[in-house]
Formats: C-alpha cells, structure tokens, sequence
C-alpha cells in the first residue's frame, strides 16, 4: 500500500472518529412518550412463586378497579403456580419462550398446553388454572383489571 493512500485512509479513520465522537443523539420528548429500555426494567421476585419474576408496566395491580398491565417471567426448570385463580378476565401475550398452561384443580404439570411466542390467552375470571415454564424462559405481557389477586384452589 503506497504512502499516500495510507495517509488517506488514516485521516478517513480519523475523521470518522471524530465525527462519531461528536454526533448528538437523537432526543426524544418526554412529553410526547415514555419508554424503558430492555436494561431499565426492574423485575422483581413473586412472593409465593419459586422461579417467576414480574414488572409492573402500567397501573397498580393491587387497587381494586384499576387497570394494569404486567410483564411476568417464568424461569426454566418446570417452575409451575399451583392452581388458583383470579377474580377477574386476564390478556395474554407470550412474548418469548414457551409457557406451559393447565386447567383444573389438580396439578399435573405433564398435562399443561405449550403456548409459544405469539400466543394470545385470556384467562376468565373465578377459572382455575396452573401455568410455568419447563425447558425454557417465558416472558408474558398481561393486561387487567386490579386487585390482581390469586385465590389457591388444589384438590388431591
């Protein structure tokens, strides 16, 4: 490579750098939207519930009458609730992975459904039901209507 065209090519780098260095990134306006990167989502552990986590998105799903909606993720390992259910209806969406749904008061995980990514569930209200996850992660998105309250009902 002759002298000259490493010269062009050093000052082409340099000048990349510099203009990446100063390049001003685009600003969004707080007033028009909100938004959380993946990294800015606090998941927290669900009482009661070994191996899922949850992040509330929207709402507070624990007032009576309000609406919500919640991430929800179940971690690989057939980490499963046991049956119960919710006073009201629940929106679904499986946003990842592969969650695992049962009905009944009788918990047998080996007779739960696969509900891949892309699912769309609704779960009525007073109907009881189990769900996890087996081999892999899932990531739900669930919408309601608060108190977002889960009442166990199992039978041997």
């Amino acid at each position: 490579m002759s002298l000259a065209l490493r010269r062009l090519l050093a000052i082409s780098a340099a000048a990349f750098v510099i203009a990446c260095g100063t390049a001003k990134a685009a600003e969004l306006d707080p007033a028009v939207l909100a938004y959380k990167l993946p990294d800015q989502i606090a998941w927290k552990s669900l009482p009661g519930y070994a191996g899922a986590q949850n992040a509330v998105l929207v709402g507070d799903p624990s007032k009576p009458g309000g609406f919500y909606i919640v991430m929800v993720k179940w971690l690989k390992g057939n980490h499963f609730s046991r049956p119960h259910f919710h006073p009201h209806d629940r929106f679904i969406t499986v946003l990842k992975g592969t969650w695992w749904v049962g009905t009944g008061s009788k918990f047998d995980p080996d007779a739960t459904v696969a509900m891949p990514a892309g699912t769309f569930v609704t779960h009525y209200g007073k109907q009881v039901h189990f769900d996890g996850a087996k081999d892999e992660d899932a990531i739900l998105l669930i919408v309601g209507e608060g108190p977002e309250t889960a009442t166990p009902v199992e039978s041997k």
